[in-house]
């Protein structure tokens, strides 16, 4: 996709969409991006760059590229979701800080087969699942030792 204003792609589900220079700067500005972001921070991320996006549109590409698996969705503790393009095709998971908002995209093969073993045991088919891991960051751990030494 370039900057075309123009034309149309196919999503990952099947259906024609058109592209439009409101989507192609919410699509760039989610490559920059290495960490997860709110539809909001996005917003004001492409006012900052002089994108001539409202809110509204900001939500709706967002929600439409997650529909359609070009973006992973993470729930923070209060329900907002945030949006990040992963590097991972295919399933995986997210080891998130909880005070930064870095993430590291991890594999779990053996969540993939309790999930599966669970579901199995009780008759489930079709089955999908979330895991997020949250902790704090190397960096952030560090961070928050230092303040603590440095109030006592």
């Amino acid at each position: 996709m370039t900057g075309t204003t123009t034309g149309h792609t196919r999503a990952s589900g099947g259906r024609e969409q058109r592209v439009t220079k409101q989507k192609v700067a919410v699509s760039e500005a989610l490559d920059d991006l290495a960490d997860f972001v709110s539809t909001q921070d996005l917003h004001r991320i492409l006012q900052d760059r002089g994108a001539s996006v409202s809110l509204a549109t900001t939500y709706r590409i967002v929600q439409a590229m997650a529909e359609d698996g070009l973006l992973d969705v993470l729930r923070t503790d209060d329900g907002e979701a945030r949006y990040r393009r992963c590097e991972a095709h295919g399933h995986h998971h997210h080891l998130v800080c909880r005070r930064c908002g870095k993430a590291v995209e991890i594999e779990a093969p053996a969540v993939e087969s309790w999930a599966s073993r669970v579901a199995a045991d009780h008759g489930y088919t079709a089955v999908e699942h979330t895991v997020e891991i949250f902790g704090l960051c190397s960096e952030c751990s560090a961070a928050m030792a230092a303040e603590g030494d440095a109030e006592g």
